[in-house]
């Protein structure tokens, strides 16, 4: 299977440009997907620089990088300073994110992030977990669906969704996507069907995957795992993504403000680099993904 077919790289040059890569430096692709990031970190490496590369997905193996500066650890990114311990590596030079659903998981329809095909509930970015849609439209309270859907979905019909679904699954296990579109008809008008199925379908995904307090584990070690100088390049494609990391970029927190000490003064441990990086219209024509990529960049201090 070719890189690129896998998965397109969003704004490639710019995030690994962000990295300000040294030759001889450590790098992790938390994001490892179709390799293209890690690809174009490797280009810029020297022979004693190296790379580790992170993925949950299995599916992502194929697309392995045969190089012996390469590492790849098939685990979620949360665990990053377990890993990189078990590797004998304390600290590293640069951290690349790219999250959210990668376009090989919406493209196979079996795997269930997409709302264009048919398929079981599932949802799940690494394919051994236990849990999956099922469980949550299935086994959740209705208070328990309602918060997912609000606080996830951002969805202001969310206590009204999960009534329905509860009525529905009494009659029979909600068990595909057909499903549950079919048993939400009256919240998708016409005009909005697409937008609000995608909102559905985010909710569920990040309950399954746990995705944003994966990502608040991740952040929090990065503090511990950058050298001093080492830089994070980090794309968001929705706001609850890039509001945590927005915050923790700007003072190391997900909420409040750091306290400050006697004579005022905050420790923060990360410095802006620049303003916020949007694809081109070109790059969103090429690749429609890259449509709502929003790209951080922060120095450690």
């Amino acid at each position: 299977m070719e890189l690129m077919e896998y998965h397109k790289p969003v704004l490639l040059t710019e995030t690994v440009d962000g990295l300000n890569v040294k030759p001889d430096g450590i790098y992790v692709d938390v994001t490892f997907g179709g390799g293209g990031h890690s690809k174009e970190i490797l280009n810029r490496l020297g022979e004693e620089g190296r790379l580790v590369a992170f993925d949950q997905d299995e599916d992502s193996i194929v697309n392995i990088i045969n190089d012996s500066r390469f590492l790849l650890i098939n685990e979620n990114f949360r665990y990053l300073k377990q890993f990189l311990k078990f590797n004998s590596i304390s600290k590293v030079d640069g951290i690349l994110g790219d999250f959210g659903v990668s376009s090989h998981q919406f493209n196979v329809a079996e795997r269930g992030f997409s709302t264009r095909f048919e398929a079981k509930l599932d949802m799940r970015m690494n394919k051994k977990s236990p849990f999956s849609a099922f469980d949550v439209i299935n086994k959740y309270s209705e208070e328990k669906l309602r918060l997912v859907f609000y606080n996830y979905g951002e969805l202001r019909a969310a206590a009204g969704i999960a009534r329905v679904i509860v009525e529905n699954r009494q009659q029979r296990p909600i068990v595909s996507s057909e499903q549950l579109k079919n048993s939400l008809g009256r919240f998708l008008p016409k005009h909005r069907e697409s937008k609000i199925l995608a909102q559905i379908y985010q909710a569920i995904r990040i309950e399954v995957n746990q995705e944003l307090a994966a990502l608040k584990d991740f952040l929090s070690q990065t503090i511990d795992v950058l050298n001093s100088g080492g830089r994070l390049s980090l794309i968001s494609y929705h706001s609850l993504e890039d509001r945590l990391v927005k915050r923790f970029i700007r003072n190391g927190l997900f909420e409040g403000e750091p306290e400050k000490d006697v004579f005022g003064r905050v420790d923060i441990p990360f410095k802006k680099i620049g303003k916020f990086i949007i694809p081109t219209h070109d790059e969103i024509k090429r690749n429609n993904r890259a449509r709502s990529a929003k790209l951080r960049i922060a120095e450690k201090l």
